[in-house]
């Protein structure tokens, strides 16, 4: 259930409607401030709340019944884009669209310091790399794990560049406090619940991967666990999902950024490499993804891509790496954004 409070209705007022409707019916009550527009999100059991009552308020404007399970993330809820801050000057959502770019996996202090110098001065302005790599195969390659993070953070003292990484385990969450900047939640974690509640009590930014054969409506309900936790800085990420099409990877889904445009608030981007897997999909796919609005990309770079631990088919060499930046500018400039 919204209600959608008047123009003048003070904090203190509020304050007070929230208190009354938690007392008297038992429901969470979620204030959400727009510009000259306040929103009472209101989660749990809403049935016996009595909207006769509430209509009697004089700064009521309306109440609106939210059908759909994904309250929180919902933009009903919160009608304005929300934008998510990782690190101290990176935006996600807002007019720039934010290039996260990176190895895979760390594999060592040289290549993981050298990929991020050169991603960065092509224009990524977040590292990406993977310490704890969740594999298909248990003979694969599976991450420095520890040592891994701690070549993330020599990485970012190096650039300045804040670091997003994929968490598998909710006992490491301490582990990973102080070493990124943004945790992601990656396919197959997806509805890994436990996680999710703990990510959820966390005030740091969540990437959280749509799984690879998740509708959006499961992938919203997944982003719910972490708002309904109190963590709102989530970020969704379309990585492609399994179809019966065997050439590429994955079939990367390009009408979920303007569905979860049109139905979330929360900030979309897409993850080209995982969606193809193959490194000269790369490219097209990413301008396709700015083109339907995603609001930014995450891109596998790597500094030697034909030995690579992990991931090498779909990893841009630097070369291939700034040709596609360049191509991704025009894109952006004739739609009104930057890289």
């Amino acid at each position: 259930m919204i209600i959608v409070m008047k123009n003048g209705a003070s904090k203190e007022h509020i304050d007070h409607l929230s208190g009354w409707l938690t007392e008297r019916f038992g429901v969470h009550v979620n204030p959400l401030y727009g510009t000259g527009t306040t929103v009472l999100a209101l989660i749990g059991d809403t049935a016996s709340v009595d909207k006769d009552a509430l209509l009697r308020d004089e700064y009521v404007e309306r109440i609106t019944k939210v059908q759909e399970p994904f309250k929180l993330a919902n933009r009903k809820m919160h009608p304005q884009d929300s934008v998510i801050q990782i690190g101290q000057d990176v935006f996600v959502g807002d007019r720039k669209i934010v290039v996260m770019a990176g190895p895979c996996s760390v594999e060592s202090r040289e290549q993981i310091t050298d990929i991020a110098k050169h991603a960065q001065s092509q224009g990524a302005t977040v590292l990406r790399g993977g310490a704890w790599k969740p594999r298909s195969s248990p003979y694969s390659f599976q991450g420095l794990k520890a040592e891994g993070l701690e070549l993330l953070h020599h990485a970012h003292q190096e650039t300045g560049l804040p670091i997003v990484t994929e968490i598998t385990n909710p006992a490491h969450i301490e582990l990973f406090l102080d070493k990124c900047d943004c945790f992601q939640v990656g396919a197959r974690n997806m509805q890994n619940f436990e996680l999710l509640k703990e990510l959820g009590r966390i005030n740091k930014p969540v990437l959280l991967k749509r799984g690879f054969a998740n509708t959006i409506e499961e992938f919203l309900m997944s982003a719910e666990y972490l708002m309904a936790g109190g963590n709102e800085n989530v970020i969704l990420c379309e990585r492609g999902i399994r179809t019966y099409e065997t050439y590429t990877r994955n079939t990367l889904d390009i009408s979920a950024v303007p569905v979860l445009k049109r139905i979330s608030h929360l900030p979309v981007i897409v993850d080209p490499s995982h969606a193809g897997g193959i490194y000269w999909m790369v490219a097209p796919l990413a301008r396709a993804a700015i083109a339907a609005g995603a609001d930014g990309l995450m891109i596998e770079v790597h500094n030697d891509p034909a030995h690579a631990l992990s991931d090498g088919a779909q990893s841009l060499t630097y070369e291939s790496f700034e040709e596609t930046m360049a191509s991704l500018r025009g894109i952006a400039n004739a739609m009104g954004r930057e890289i």
